[in-house]
């Protein structure tokens, strides 16, 4: 009796161990020993790119993004083609859109200098991401690190997962709830529209066609975004009008006033259940940061590969 106690014991330990290994084994110390130089080393690089182009900032910080949301925060995104298998770089909500690859390929290059076969690549696109809303002006926090990188990926979970800037609200909230992420969250994630840039492309139907949109903004944006979808198409406008290359809640401001740019964006101030939290981030930014700080974190954890799952790839861009 005592004997099968013990067992029914061990097996329930063993299953919470198996159940919460996952995020456990993400440390915000996990290379103090092993690569003590990889913050310095990682943000030297992060800032001489921002330095050369103030608009990299938020493309590296988007790169995590759409990495996390398809099969986890792995740098599957970072792999390119190979003959077995067709990588995410060509999905929809990729193509011609995501950037910053060789500013991470010049990070990784002096992280196997100064730690060779070390640090995941995965784990180089969390540190960036952060150094990136710190060097704009944004809220710093401790980045939990230990993933290993996937050696595969998926051209159609991409197509799938990562949400497009046509969403409705409820598709919105569907979709970061389907990665694990609260409407808190997903309304919080959506302020890192506070910096970078958007094609003509996303939001041309907006301002063309979207009654909930301020006339002399709409506008404005029409100048360098014609209606025709023969041209243009790559015609760049700022998220967020008044701070482009600065984080702070100005993204939320424009919302309130109807200056989102893309109809994601306002979606999020449109008479649903998040007008509440946008009046709050726009008026109080402490509030935006430790939100942003908290979602980000959170985001991070999505599925990442640990233990001796994945691989430490050489290049960010090949399997080993």
């Amino acid at each position: 009796m005592a004997s099968s106690s013990m067992v029914v014991l061990v097996v329930g330990y063993l299953l919470l161990v198996s159940l919460g290994s996952s995020n456990a084994q993400l440390t915000t110390n996990f290379y103090s020993n092993s690569c003590p130089n990889l913050y310095s080393t990682v943000k030297s690089v992060v800032q001489s790119a921002i330095n050369k182009e103030a608009r990299m900032g938020a493309s590296l910080l988007r790169l995590f993004f759409h990495d996390c949301f398809v099969n986890g925060c792995d740098a599957s995104l970072l792999l390119d083609d190979t003959s077995s298998f067709t990588g995410e770089k060509t999905a929809q909500p990729n193509l011609g859109s995501v950037r910053g690859f060789e500013v991470i390929d010049q990070i990784k290059t002096a992280v196997e200098k100064a730690c060779p076969g070390i640090v995941s690549c995965a784990d180089i696109l969390a540190i960036t991401a952060r150094d990136s809303v710190v060097i704009l002006g944004g809220p710093t926090w401790n980045v939990k690190l230990g993933r290993r990188d996937a050696k595969t990926a998926s051209k159609s979970a991409a197509t799938n997962n990562i949400p497009p800037p046509t969403f409705s609200l409820s598709q919105l909230i569907s979709s970061f709830a389907n990665q694990g992420l609260s409407t808190t969250d997903m309304v919080a994630l959506s302020g890192a529209h506070t910096i970078g840039q958007a094609r003509c492309t996303n939001f041309r139907s907006r301002i063309y066609n979207e009654s909930n949109i301020d006339a002399s903004f709409a506008q404005t944006r029409r100048a360098n975004c014609p209606s025709s979808t023969n041209s243009g198409n790559n015609n760049l406008a700022p998220l967020d009008l008044q701070t482009p290359t600065h984080f702070d809640n100005n993204y939320y401001k424009n919302v309130v006033n109807q200056k989102g740019l893309m109809h994601s964006d306002q979606q999020l101030f449109s008479g649903g259940s998040t007008n509440a939290l946008v009046q709050t981030y726009s008026s109080n930014p402490s509030r935006f940061n430790s939100d942003f700080i908290s979602a980000m974190i959170k985001m991070g954890d999505i599925k990442p590969l640990t233990g001796s799952n994945g691989e430490i790839r050489k290049n960010c861009r090949k399997t080993n």
